[in-house]
C-alpha cells in the first residue's frame, strides 16, 4: 500500500497538553511529522500511528542546562538517570570542569580535577573516556560521531582551558597574563564556533580537585573574565555560567557580574543556593536582578528544583559513622562484612556513646547537625521533611540515643540505607525559599547536577519532581501553577541557551515530546548501583509514570522502559525556530 497524502507520521490524540509556554493548558492533539511538530490543535487529520493519550499530560521534552556528563558521554548513550526523567536535551561543562581542551600529558590531571568537584569515581573515567580528542572542536567532533537517547550540548569550561594554556601555573590559579588571557579567549572562541553553547567557571572554595587544590579559574581576576566574555561577545553567542561562593555573590561577585554582561551583551547565569550561614542572602540577589533587568542587562540566577540533599550511606562517599575514629577498622571492609561487623555490641557502644577526642570534628559535623539529619523511608524520600521527623527529634521522641537510630538506619536494608542531611536551600525548614526564587522572573530551572556527586546526591530526577511535588503534592506550602513548571524545564530553559527549536509543542519546532500518567508519576528512594566502568557506584532514582518520551519524533521511552532508539545527537551552537511558510 503506498503512502497516503495528507496523513502525519504520529498523531497523540486527547491529552492535555501543556505546551511549554507558560499558558493554561488543554485537551486537545499534537501531530507529528518527521523529527518536527507538524501541528497542535482539534480536527487533526488521521495519523500513521495514532496515540490515544486520554488522561495523559502531554509536554515538550524537559531541556536541563546544567548536568555533568562530560565523562559519561564517552560510554553510556543512554545517559541515565536524566533519559528516565523525561529529559530530552542535556548541557553538559558546567562549573568550569570538562575535559577539552585536554593534551595528552593532562588526562589524569583532569579527571582528578572532575572527580574532586563532581564527585564522580576516577576509576570509571579512567576506563570509560576514549581521549578521541585534544582541542575543545576535536572533543565535540568525538560527540558528534555517537548516537544518544537524547540531544546534547556542551561548554567550553575554565578549568581545562587555563591548565591548557598556562600549565602548572594555571593549575595553579597565578594570575594570568595579557597573553594568557588572549590565548584562553582564543581557545573558547574557537570552541564557540565549533558549536559550544557558552562558557563556565567556578569560583567557589568548595569546589576543589581530589588533591584538594582549587578548581583553576576559582581567583580569575576581572580582566581575565572580560577577556573570556569578550570571546563571547565577538562569536555572538554563549552563556557565561559560573558558580559562585554564595556568601559574596552581592558584595565581591556582583560588580564583575554585571560589567561583564553590560559589556559582552552575553546572559551571565549564576547559581544561587541558599546556606545556613546567610539564610537571607538570596533576597538581596533577587532584588540585584530585578535592576539588572530594568536596565536590559542580561543576568539570570539558576536555581535548583529541591533541597540540595546530601544522601549518606554505607556505600557513599561518606556517612555520619565516617567521621568518628572507631568506624576506621571496618570502613574498608565489603559491605556485608561492614554491616556484620556494625552489630557486635562493643563497636556499637564505642559509635553510640563515645564523643572523640578530635578538637570537636566529630560533635561539629554529626552530633550539632543532628536536628538536619532524617531517615529516608524504604519506599519513598521527602524532600521537604519537618522538624519533628528528624533524627534528633525521633530519639527525644524515643528516649534513645540519636546515633543509635543513625546507626541503625544506615544498616538497614541490609546496609542500604540512607540519611537525607540537607546542604542548601533549607536554612528554613523548608521550601520556602525555593518556591520564592522558581517565582522570580529573573531565576532559571537548573543545578540537579545529572551524572555527578555520584556518591553523595542524586538529583538527577528533579524534572520529575518538579511535576509530583510542587504541582501535585506539596503539603507545607502553596503548588507551583502546572503550566509554569513546565515553562520553566522546558522553553525558558532552552531558549537561556539560544536553542530556539525546542521547548515548546508548535508547529516546526523539535518532536521532542513527553507523555506523562501524571496521577501516578512516583519515583522510589534512591540507590546505589554498580554500573559504572569498572564497577564503580553511583546513586540513581528511576521514573514511573513516563508513558512516552519521543525524541525527534522517534520513541525513546515506552512505560518508563527504553525502547533501544538512539537518535540523540550533539547539539552544535545556537538554533532558530524555522520560519513557516503560510
Amino acid at each position: 500500500m503506498g503512502t497516503v497524502v495528507g496523513m502525519y507520521d504520529i498523531v497523540i490524540r486527547g491529552g492535555f497538553v501543556v505546551d511549554g509556554s507558560g499558558t493554561p493548558g488543554l485537551r486537545t492533539d499534537v501531530a507529528i511529522d518527521g523529527d518536527r511538530i507538524a501541528a497542535v490543535g482539534t480536527g487533526i487529520g488521521r495519523g500513521r500511528r495514532e496515540i490515544d493519550a486520554e488522561g495523559l499530560t502531554v509536554t515538550p521534552g524537559w531541556v536541563d542546562v546544567h548536568t555533568h556528563y562530560d565523562a559519561q558521554a564517552s560510554w553510556d548513550p543512554f545517559l541515565t538517570p536524566s533519559s528516565w526523567h523525561g529529559v530530552t536535551t542535556a548541557v553538559m561543562g558546567n562549573c568550569g570542569v570538562g575535559f577539552a581542551p585536554a593534551a595528552p600529558d593532562r588526562h589524569e590531571w583532569l579527571i582528578e580535577l572532575m572527580e574532586g568537584v563532581e564527585d564522580i569515581p576516577g576509576s570509571a573515567m579512567t576506563e570509560g573516556i576514549t581521549w578521541q580528542w585534544e582541542s575543545f572542536p576535536e572533543f565535540l567532533d568525538a560527540l558528534d560521531a555517537r548516537q544518544y537517547a537524547l540531544d546534547i550540548g556542551a561548554q567550553v569550561a575554565h578549568g581545562p582551558v587555563r591548565g591548557y594554556v598556562m600549565g602548572d601555573r594555571g593549575a595553579a590559579n597565578e594570575p594570568a597574563t595579557a597573553d594568557d588571557i588572549a590565548a584562553m579567549a582564543a581557545i573558547v572562541a574557537d570552541g564557540l564556533r565549533a558549536g559550544a553553547l557558552g562558557f563556565s567557571t567556578s569560583r567557589t572554595p568548595i569546589h576543589r580537585s581530589k588533591s584538594g587544590e582549587l578548581v583553576p579559574g576559582t581567583h580569575a581576576d576581572a580582566d581575565e573574565l572580560y577577556g573570556i566574555a569578550d570571546a563571547l561577545a565577538r562569536v555572538g553567542h554563549g552563556v557565561f555560567q559560573f558558580a559562585p561562593d554564595h556568601a559574596y555573590v552581592p558584595s565581591q561577585e556582583w560588580p564583575w557580574m554585571r560589567e561583564l554582561a553590560r559589556r559582552s551583551g552575553r546572559t551571565v547565569s549564576v547559581n544561587l543556593n541558599q546556606p545556613d550561614d546567610a539564610p537571607d542572602l538570596w533576597r538581596e540577589v533577587l532584588g540585584l536582578l530585578d535592576e539588572a533587568r530594568a536596565d536590559g542587562i542580561p543576568i539570570v540566577a539558576q536555581v535548583a528544583g529541591r533541597v540540595v540533599g546530601l544522601l549518606m550511606c554505607l556505600e557513599g562517599s561518606f556517612n555520619p559513622l565516617s567521621f568518628h575514629p572507631a568506624y576506621g577498622s571496618i570502613a574498608q571492609l565489603p559491605l556485608a562484612d561492614r554491616v556484620h561487623a556494625l552489630q557486635h555490641p562493643d563497636l556499637r557502644a564505642r559509635l553510640v556513646h563515645e564523643v572523640p577526642d578530635d578538637g570537636g570534628l566529630f560533635s561539629k559535623v554529626v552530633l550539632d547537625n543532628l536536628h538536619k539529619f532524617w531517615a529516608v523511608a524504604d519506599g519513598d524520600i521527602d524532600y521537604e521533611p519537618e522538624a519533628a521527623d528528624s533524627i534528633a527529634a525521633r530519639a527525644v521522641a524515643s528516649g534513645r540515643p540519636p546515633m543509635e537510630l543513625v546507626l541503625d538506619q544506615l544498616c538497614a536494608h541490609d546496609g542500604n540505607g540512607m540519611i537525607l542531611t540537607p546542604f542548601f536551600n533549607y536554612a528554613y525548614g523548608d521550601l520556602s525559599f525555593t518556591y520564592e526564587a522558581h517565582l522570580h522572573p529573573s531565576t532559571r530551572m537548573g543545578l540537579a547536577d545529572a551524572g555527578a556527586h555520584c556518591g553523595v546526591i542524586c538529583d538527577g530526577g528533579t524534572p520529575t519532581f518538579m511535576l509530583t511535588h510542587w504541582t501535585r503534592d506539596r503539603r507545607r506550602g502553596p503548588k507551583l501553577p502546572l503550566e509554569l513548571v513546565v515553562h520553566r524545564q522546558t522553553r525558558q530553559t532552552a531558549e537561556l541557551y539560544g536553542l530556539g527549536d525546542r521547548g515548546l509543542l508548535a508547529p516546526g519546532l523539535r518532536a521532542d515530546v513527553n507523555l506523562i500518567d501524571l496521577d501516578r508519576l512516583t519515583f522510589g528512594p534512591p540507590r546505589m548501583v554498580h554500573d559504572l566502568p569498572g564497577g564503580a557506584r553511583r546513586l540513581v532514582q528511576k521514573a514511573d509514570g513516563y508513558v512516552s518520551t519521543f525524541v525527534g519524533g522517534v520513541q525513546t521511552v515506552d512505560h518508563d522502559e527504553f525502547t533501544g532508539e538512539l537518535p540523540g545527537r550533539l547539539v552544535r551552537g545556537p538554533r532558530t525556530a524555522p520560519v513557516l511558510r503560510a
